[in-house]
């Protein structure tokens, strides 16, 4: 066995599409979405921008067969937390890179409210989905911000090129 200074199953920049890498290399901030219907739901999004307004309102992009989207479709509403640079556990969770035993929801404290649960101490906004749209190979997600609370202001969990970056 010998031990990698990189991934060894990971696609040769030459293979990967140019789209990819192209948005690779725009710093991203990681949320996560999560969504009650009646189960809690969740997924690390990166491809989301806040837009103010009366409402405000939030876009991003999401896999259309996931269980969030299930879910938010279904309850018509979802919450945005913003991750903060020692949330990459969760995040990698969430995105399913990581086992997550017992469930997604099963490590952390976490606050439960009427858009879905929201990890404690964490800024974050209760949305209410106004409509989605088929873009490329994902959905984009329209919600309405009804409801932000906003944590003590914390360096925020940034995605670059494949991985996290410290701010």
């Amino acid at each position: 066995m010998s031990i990698h200074a990189s991934d060894p199953f990971a696609t040769p920049d030459e293979l990967k599409s140019p789209v990819r890498r192209l948005r690779g290399r725009l710093p991203s901030p990681v949320t996560l979405w999560t969504a009650s219907s009646p189960a809690d739901h969740g997924l690390t999004v990166s491809s989301m921008v806040i837009v103010d307004g009366d409402p405000g309102g939030v876009l991003g992009l999401i896999d259309e067969e996931s269980d969030l989207w299930e879910a938010a479709s279904a309850s018509g509403r979802f919450a945005v937390s913003l991750l903060e640079e020692d949330d990459r556990q969760l995040a990698d969770r969430f995105a399913g890179l990581l086992p997550s035993p017992g469930g997604l929801f099963a490590t952390g404290p976490w606050e439960r409210t009427e858009w879905g649960p929201v990890p404690e101490g964490h800024s974050w906004a209760g949305c209410r989905l106004v409509g989605a749209t088929l873009k490329g190979w994902s959905l984009l997600v329209e919600g309405a911000l009804e409801r932000i609370e906003l944590a003590e202001p914390a360096a925020p969990l940034v995605h670059e090129r494949g991985r996290y970056r410290r701010s």
